[in-house]
């Protein structure tokens, strides 16, 4: 039999650790992270308890430690190390200026508690990755989107937003209550309850011209993001089926999947057919097409070969 301790202190470390980075952690959620069975959790916890650590509990809420407890500092691994760089990357280039700028703070903080030889580790490395990004983000009009963003979801607090629609010059203002952020093929997204519309609605973050939080409180209690974005699959789609060059398809694996890729099979030595379940024909899904529309052809429907036409006339017009 396994001796299992060294696993299972490493284990009970870790709960310890994150019963510190939140106010309340669920049993399951540990349970999840660790893939184990909720017995071990709460064994786990009154190994914990027993030790002196002083946590409290609250049947179908979670466990939490008594306030102005705190762990001794916490040495890094250099695995988790070598995190810290793609992490620090990624916020520089993916992020606004002002998060990026707390995070850099924050950076400074965390490798000052770093052993010797793991400062020099980071340093030998960290200038050799590189993040790029193909284009902006966010309006230099509204360069701390997300920072504004996260303070009102935390604080409830509406936003009230100016927003440039694509294809329209005009703006519009709405007060709106955010519920989540994402993102999502190379753009940063939100939702939220618009007061405008009366209902949901998601808005890119490089067409926001600018964003106050409000002192108004939210008037609804929302349910998690995922929620709200899963609930896309009831907009109604429509079947699309495009033969397409072999030499061609391999290079549209990424980007089929934004616009409702189901299935590909072989139709000769030089084509494949592929079947969509779109839910935009009218503009996203024909734009795409015509990006490598010369290596294949619309089997159906025929609503999209006309609109895929007129697109086509009007770039003629343009470029006559």
């Amino acid at each position: 039999m396994l001796d299992e301790t060294p696993k299972r202190f490493d284990r009970i470390v870790a709960i310890l650790i994150q019963l510190q980075s939140k106010k309340i952690v669920k049993a399951q959620e540990l349970a999840d992270r660790f893939e184990c069975s909720l017995r071990t959790i709460y064994r786990d916890i009154r190994t914990l308890e027993a030790s002196g650590v002083p946590i409290y509990s609250e049947a179908g809420v979670g466990y939490a430690l008594m306030e102005g407890y705190r762990l001794p500092p916490v040495m890094f691994t250099r695995e988790e190390v070598s995190s810290f760089i793609a992490a620090e990357k990624l916020m520089q280039k993916f992020t606004d200026p002002s998060l990026g700028t707390h995070y850099a703070s924050a950076m400074f903080k965390l490798k000052s508690v770093l052993r010797s030889g793991d400062k020099d580790y980071l340093s030998n490395i960290e200038s050799r990755v590189v993040m790029q990004t193909a284009e902006p983000m966010f309006n230099d009009n509204s360069p701390n989107t997300l920072a504004v963003l996260f303070e009102s979801i935390a604080e409830k607090k509406q936003i009230l937003l100016s927003y440039k629609t694509f294809g329209k010059d005009e703006l519009t203002q709405r007060n709106l209550e955010p519920v989540g952020v994402f993102h999502d093929n190379n753009s940063w997204y939100f939702l939220g309850y618009c007061h405008l519309r009366n209902d949901y609605r998601q808005f890119r973050t490089d067409r926001i011209q600018n964003l106050q939080k409000t002192d108004l409180d939210f008037t609804l209690e929302h349910d998690s993001l995922e929620t709200y974005l899963n609930k896309t699959e009831t907009i109604p789609a429509t079947k699309v089926r495009l033969l397409v060059e072999k030499k061609i398809s391999r290079y549209l694996c990424f980007e089929r999947k934004y616009h409702g890729f189901v299935s590909e099979k072989e139709i000769d030595e030089k084509h494949v057919e592929m079947t969509f379940m779109s839910r935009d024909t009218e503009n996203g899904f024909p734009r795409w097409f015509l990006m490598f529309g010369d290596y294949a052809t619309i089997l159906e429907p025929a609503s999209l070969k006309v609109r895929t036409l007129e697109l086509l006339e009007l770039n003629k017009k343009r470029l006559l």
